[in-house]
């Protein structure tokens, strides 16, 4: 009986040992007698006791390579310092495995040359200016040549370019000029733009006025011709209520004459009468009763009294 139990024990020690579980985003690369067997996904597995062996143990989650800064000369000879960002995961464990001694290491030294590799094609501006296609250029080249190692470069950044601090005072003294320049052009147009929208104001006002100016005398003379035209109605009224009243000769020659009177009304007025109009006063008889003008008869003179004798002294 206790034989039983001691290959039951035995069984334990040997089987539960080699009953792994692998977790999520991990492979396992597993070799039999030294030799790669297969690779074990995420769950339950079972291996044989003293003939298999884990040989790695890989995640395949997105990693970070980040890179110290490494000289670099540019095609103008200045040397700078840039630090580099690598992202990448690995696709295939065996690759990884068996593909090259310490990948990590391989990683950032193929990642420090080909950074230099770029960067020497370039001058110092266009370095500094060609983050954008420089990454890109890195990252389609890093990914190429490490497909035999099972990684695969999801992007790389330059994080800080560092040029020399002489380069740098010149670049800030660069910047403060270019600074400058655009202020004084800027202070430049914003004058030029005053002084066109006041000319333009001022314009627009002479326009206004003068244009007010006219449609007040348009205005003023519409006024005018239009009371002369209310007169000249209002008289012709006159004229016609008279005709058509019945009026005569001697009416309307009345008309005239106090046309003529009113007509002498001001100051310094001299009023001048043709002598065909004085025969006509005088043949009128209503102006000589109502005015007494244009009588010729003359008029028989009152006798005076003749002075009284005195008794006394005859």
């Amino acid at each position: 009986m206790w034989i039983f139990y001691l290959v039951v024990i035995i069984l334990l020690v040997i089987i539960v040992p080699n009953v792994r579980v692998v977790p999520q985003a991990q492979q396992y690369v597993i070799e039999f007698l030294g030799k790669y067997k297969t690779t074990w996904d995420a769950g339950l597995h079972i291996k044989i006791p003293f003939l298999e062996r884990i040989s790695k143990k890989i995640t395949l989650k997105e990693q970070v390579l980040d890179s110290p800064p490494q000289p670099v000369i540019t095609k103008d000879n200045v040397t700078m310092r840039i630090d580099t960002v690598v992202y990448f995961r690995i696709y295939d464990a065996m690759l990884y495995t068996y593909g090259v001694v310490n990948p990590i290491n391989a990683l950032e030294n193929l990642t420090a040359t080909t950074l230099r590799n770029l960067v020497g094609e370039l001058e110092l501006d266009g370095t500094l200016t060609s983050r954008d296609t420089i990454n890109g250029k890195m990252t389609s080249i890093l990914d190429e040549a490490t497909d035999q190692w099972g990684i695969k470069v999801n992007r790389v950044e330059l994080k800080n370019i560092i040029p020399p601090e002489e380069i740098q005072n010149a670049m800030e003294k660069q910047m403060k000029a270019e600074r400058d320049r655009r202020e004084t052009l800027l202070q430049a147009e914003g004058h030029k733009a005053a002084a066109i929208t006041r000319a333009e104001g001022d314009k627009q006002a002479m326009i206004l006025a003068a244009e007010g100016e006219r449609d007040a005398r348009i205005a003023r003379a519409e006024g005018e011709a239009k009371a002369i035209y209310l007169q000249k109605k209002a008289e012709a009224d006159g004229l016609i209520a008279l005709k058509e009243a019945g009026a005569d000769s001697a009416v309307l020659e009345l008309k005239k004459y106090e046309a003529l009177v009113s007509m002498s009304n001001g100051t310094a007025a001299k009023l001048i009468i043709p002598t065909d109009a004085v025969n006509a006063v005088t043949n009128n008889a209503i102006f000589t009763e109502t005015t007494g003008l244009g009588d010729t008869t003359k008029s028989t003179p009152k006798p005076t009294s003749k002075p009284k004798k005195n008794e006394c002294c005859d």
